[in-house]
């Protein structure tokens, strides 16, 4: 007796160290299915050509050059560094309001979503479907008419009797079943799509910055616009003024007998093409003043903006070294999580070489009347499990294989062309941003030389040494050098605000959610506008 009872102690040890055995297997071959993620390597350069000293070798006086020291990093409200006040509050209401970040927030919270949707495969389903029958049944009785007849009546109906009649039953039947059903994740197929789906929602939030980050540069740019159209118009309305002073006093000198007719039709045909143009200003001004009202949500019907100077200067902005565009750029950071997801996706194709197991459970009661339905004597209850692999499918599973690792070869390389193609903004707007100040240097000097050249023109014809000719052409060259300058001022605030954007404006990869949390709560806080009005539902 005691060697059975050993025997038998042994023999379940056997079992249990065999299922422990089979579920360490398993587990180890559900980790090792799908392909590990390894971020590919970028092309990038240690620094950049446009920044380098050479590059403002001989640089006049006053030319923009990037802030020193380069680890004064762009902060996240970048658009401070313009020193504007009102700026300031249109980012913030832009930051509040507007649509299309809305969207790209709605995109993040549905990517959010899908998540949830993948980790419910982790569970079994439960299904509860209770029904109630009544049912009739007539049946002839051969030997009851023999007997004479008699009635016979089923559980909870009624009878008949008589020659040829036939019994009838009623019967009412009362279930209350609760089915299970489940699929082990044996292979890791679950858990690789819920790490597809915490990949996606890490691109969409990458999507959103990247959309915020595009709106705000959109709105400093058109301010920016704005306020030149601003400067324009004050240096039209200034000449404008200034041609009707000399058409007065060219009238003044004709009736005294000093000038010509002719100098007089020269001074109203200056006078009147100023003030055309002067007029002309407001289309675009208009234009500009529509569109932050849209950025900012707003009607452009109920929206204006007062008229102001541009007299911002255009900062010296740190760009740091190519290598950081890895974690600055929010499309950098997209691209990248891309490819985290493709190759996720990889493993869950993966798992579809292997065997599925399929656990199902039904249990309940079930009585012909509702009094006697939850008792022991109605419960019922069964269990099964059933597995399935294709033997035979044509090489589909290979081919769909073979297409996901192709996808993740190519958001590979779309991964190193967007890396490429930052470093090139970078570059572009480094160097755009250096010429064009150098450029504005040299055309302040031109002004200067122009207002010069005007004033003498002036004062000679006033003397009555030169005509009014002379006069009309030094004002003419005087006003497309201020135009010009106008013009380079706006051309560099630009490129101020594109560098900025190009670099990221301030974001880093630490300001995009882990994947382990992009689902969370707080996640959802962190990316959403900041405004009352949006609901963080299915927190």
């Amino acid at each position: 007796m005691r060697q059975s009872t050993r025997m038998r102690v042994i023999a379940s040890g056997c079992g249990i160290l065999r299922r422990v055995a089979l579920a360490a297997v398993l587990a180890c071959l559900s980790a090792c299915i799908g392909p590990r993620y390894v971020r590919p390597s970028a092309p990038l350069a240690q620094a950049y050509k446009e920044s380098s000293a050479p590059a403002y070798r001989g640089a006049a006086p006053g030319t923009w050059q990037p802030a020193h020291p380069a680890d004064d990093r762009l902060k996240g409200a970048w658009w401070r560094m313009f020193k504007e006040p009102e700026l300031d509050a249109l980012e913030q209401q832009l930051g509040i309001n507007n649509q299309n970040i809305a969207e790209y927030f709605q995109d993040f919270m549905a990517a959010r979503a899908q998540i949830r949707e993948a980790a419910a495969s982790y569970f079994p389903t439960l299904s509860i479907s209770p029904a109630y029958t009544r049912s009739r049944e007539p049946s002839a009785l051969a030997g009851l008419q023999a007997a004479g007849g008699s009635g016979v009546a089923g559980a909870g109906g009624t009878g008949s009797s008589g020659a040829g009649a036939s019994t009838v039953s009623t019967v009412s039947i009362v279930s209350l079943p609760l089915d299970v059903s489940w699929e082990p994740d044996l292979w890791g197929r679950v858990r690789d799509e819920v790490r597809e789906y915490r990949y996606a929602a890490q691109v969409s939030a990458a999507d959103l910055q990247n959309e915020r980050l595009t709106e705000q540069a959109d709105l400093a740019e058109y301010y920016f616009e704005l306020r030149g159209q601003d400067a324009l118009q004050d240096l039209y309305n200034r000449t404008v003024a200034a041609d009707r002073q000399a058409l007065q006093l060219t009238q003044g000198l004709y009736q005294s007998g000093l000038d010509t007719e002719q100098d007089v039709a020269q001074a109203r045909v200056a006078l009147a093409n100023a003030e055309a143009a002067a007029v002309g200003i407001a289309v675009n001004r208009a234009v500009y003043e529509h569109a932050i009202a849209t950025l900012i949500g707003r009607s452009a019907s109920s929206f204006s903006m007062p008229v102001r100077d541009l007299s911002t200067p255009v900062p010296a902005i740190p760009v740091g070294v190519p290598s950081e565009l890895l974690q600055r750029r929010p499309d950098v950071a997209a691209a990248e999580r891309t490819m985290a997801q493709a190759n996720a996706l990889i493993g869950v194709e993966t798992t579809a070489f292997f065997p599925t197991l399929d656990l199902t459970g039904s249990t309940g009661f079930e009585s012909t009347a509702f009094s006697t339905l939850v008792s022991a004597p109605t419960w019922f209850w069964s269990l099964g499990a059933s597995a399935s692999e294709a033997i035979f499918e044509g090489g589909l599973r290979r081919a769909t294989l073979a297409q996901y690792r192709a996808l993740f070869e190519a958001d590979v390389a779309a991964y190193r062309q967007t890396v490429l193609t930052a470093a090139q903004q970078v570059e572009d707007e480094i160097a755009s941003l250096r010429i064009l100040s150098a450029q504005s240097a040299r055309q302040d000097i031109a002004v200067q030389a122009a207002q010069q050249y005007y004033d003498i023109a002036l004062g000679l014809y006033q003397t009555g040494v030169d005509p009014y000719l002379d006069v009309l052409t030094a004002q003419t060259t005087l006003l497309a050098d201020q135009q010009t300058a106008l013009s380079d001022r706006v051309s560099e605030l630009m490129a101020a605000v594109e560098l900025i954007q190009a670099l990221g404006g301030g974001w880093d990869t630490s300001q995009l959610p882990a994947a382990a949390a992009v689902d969370s709560a707080a996640a959802a806080r962190q990316l959403a506008p900041a405004s009352s009005s949006v609901t963080l539902t299915g927190q």
